[in-house]
């Protein structure tokens, strides 16, 4: 990894090496949580994800920038994008997923910034 960036770097298979952001690597994530395979929603899903770690941040939630590293995070993340990508049938269960995983968050002593 480059110093002072976000930056890792993948080697495919032909050996070509593709620089790829810790913001890919989480969409990927959460992606392959979604069982989604194709690029064409990768807009709406990354500002859902950055919606995600916006709400989370004004809960008081520390590590909410828009690189996800931490895997708390990232589960309530992808919990929220999948509660609002497209029309879920499990809306309900979702949401109260949600709010259950972002006040865990808030109120544990690793996670706030108070």
């Amino acid at each position: 990894m480059a110093e002072g960036t976000d930056e890792v770097t993948e080697v495919t298979e032909e050996t070509e090496v593709t620089p790829v952001t810790a913001e890919a690597t989480a969409l990927s994530k959460i992606k392959l949580r979604l069982r989604i395979t194709t690029d064409a929603f990768d807009t709406e899903i990354t500002d859902l994800m950055n919606t995600a770690l916006a709400d989370l941040g004004i809960a008081g939630v520390n590590g909410t920038s828009a690189v996800i590293t931490d895997s708390l995070v990232l589960t309530a993340v992808s919990t929220y994008v999948k509660m609002m990508f497209g029309e879920p049938d499990e809306y309900d269960r979702l949401k109260a997923s949600y709010d259950e995983q972002k006040a865990q968050l808030s109120m544990a002593t690793n996670y706030t910034v108070w």
